[in-house]
């Protein structure tokens, strides 16, 4: 941190020592097994991972675990394999300060960087809000435990109880949260007709980290119109490829994002209140027009030399010619060095190994809502329909152990919306999925309220000796 920095995290920590009240600690320790269970654990130390651990401190819920797979300060996308030099999300709308402007990344920014520097662009670059997330991480004093995998997530030693199975062990909580973002529930989508017909050395997958030094002089072609395609064609460019070619299935570029109609306060907030029938329509509507790539990406790529797009151009076949890659389309035949498919995520949860002891067992979108024939998709009714707190809903009561695992990632896209856990979303969304955790712990030890209510003696008054005496006789 600049000394700037330091004194902005300090004021932070004594605005929230003044707002504070009240914070005494309220949630009873469970043990199981001889060793004290999490009250909430968190996968992902991202973005989401990181407020999720702050708003919990906010309720006085102190007992919280952050696992994340990535070294300490690399966690989530932003330094991984996301290359777009900005956010997409307009700068206005970044919200996981809870309300706390000097929280906030353009409080960050200013000491950083000086008050005028906020006005010079309209969405926060990327290498800057990952750099905000490690100071709002350090300045916290969040408990993130780093190059931690889980691997499974099962019933623990007793009703209430997670096991969640690690690199490190077996951990217990009362709660599990999926902060796991868009690779979270499922695996990378390359089509059948490049991982069928291409050695693994001959093509790569966008959001994954990519040497594109290898590629001084080759002739590249990438599958994709989205913001990783268009990010991946600008890197290559830089990296001296002779050629980049961007071929996608539509006969054109989106150009309106519909992601920016969804910022509204009333939809985001109450998203949950909408009938199945609307939600299920609006994440019908966001697959079939999709949104376009992110502006600089896109007109830094088409000035560069060597760029070309073609719309309509869907790769129906891939094959080895040789030494080159030959891709045929319905327009053209195309000749490469190397290929790159920029197409996202495949939805499936058993793809995932710490869910796999679950992912057939949650109700399903599905198993409670039939759309009319014209409205029918196989790919969204595979989503979990999930509760109003991001919790998955299983299929049978005895497996009630699933209901305590909360889906604040890809899998809430059709029962919360498309970018509720995202970070345009997290104003409205965090707050859902922490009532949901709090309101578990405080009522799985409602029992005790009465017994300790009675049993409460702390002094408000105290009274001088002989004053309470000399009273009752008068």
């Amino acid at each position: 941190m600049t000394p700037a920095e330091r004194a902005l995290a300090a004021q932070v920590r004594n605005e929230l020592a003044l707002l504070a009240y009240p914070d005494r600690p309220w949630v009873r320790p469970v043990v199981a097994d001889g060793t004290t269970c999490a009250d909430v654990l968190v996968i992902g130390g991202g973005q989401s991972g990181l407020a999720i651990a702050h708003g919990l401190r906010r309720d006085a819920v102190t007992n919280v675990a952050v696992l994340d797979a990535r070294p300490a300060g690399q966690e989530g996308v932003w330094e991984h394999f996301a290359r777009m030099p900005e956010l997409r999300t307009p700068k206005e709308q970044l919200g996981i300060e809870f309300g706390q402007p000097n929280l906030s990344v353009r409080a960050w920014h200013a000491a950083r960087y000086g008050s005028a520097g906020w006005a010079t662009f309209k969405r926060v670059p990327r290498q800057d809000w990952m750099a905000y997330l490690r100071w709002y991480r350090e300045a916290l004093d969040l408990p993130v435990e780093n190059d931690v995998t889980v691997t499974e997530i099962r019933p623990g030693p007793r009703p209430g109880i997670l096991a969640v199975d690690t690199s490190r062990g077996t951990r217990l909580a009362r709660s599990v949260v999926l902060a796991t973002g868009f690779e979270g529930a499922g695996s990378l989508r390359i089509p059948d007709a490049v991982s069928q017909s291409l050695p693994p050395d001959r093509y790569d997958h966008a959001c994954t980290p990519i040497d594109f030094g290898r590629f001084n002089g080759k002739r590249i072609g990438i599958l994709g119109h989205g913001a990783s395609a268009f990010d991946a064609a600008v890197e290559a460019l830089r990296s001296g490829a002779a050629s980049v070619d961007l071929c996608f299935r539509r006969s054109a570029l989106p150009v309106v994002n519909p992601h920016r109609f969804l910022d509204a306060p009333g939809l985001m907030a109450h998203w949950p209140a909408l009938t199945d029938r609307v939600r299920w329509n609006i994440a019908r509507h966001m697959r079939t027009f999709d949104q376009p790539p992110g502006v600089a990406s896109f007109e830094t790529a088409i000035a560069l030399p060597g760029f070309r797009m073609h719309a309509a151009s869907p790769w129906d076949e891939v094959s080895l010619d040789g030494p080159k890659i030959r891709v045929t389309t319905p327009r053209d035949d195309f000749y490469f060095d190397h290929v790159i498919c920029a197409t996202g995520y495949a939805f499936d949860l058993a793809a995932r190994p710490e869910l796999r002891g679950l992912a057939h067992d949650v109700v399903l979108w599905r198993d409670r809502f039939d759309p009319p024939a014209d409205e029918k998709s196989a790919e969204l009714g595979a989503y979990p329909y999930l509760a109003e707190g991001y919790e998955f809903i299983p299929r049978r009561p005895d497996d009630d152990w699933i209901s305590r695992v909360h889906a604040f990632n890809f899998a809430a896209l059709v029962s919360t919306g498309p970018h509720s856990t995202s970070i345009s979303g997290h104003k409205f969304a965090l707050p859902r999925l922490l009532r949901a955790l709090v309101r578990r712990l405080f009522l799985e030890q409602q029992d005790g309220i009465i017994g300790a209510l009675r049993a409460y003696d702390e002094l408000d008054l105290v009274i001088p000796s002989g004053i309470q005496q000399e009273t009752a006789h008068v």
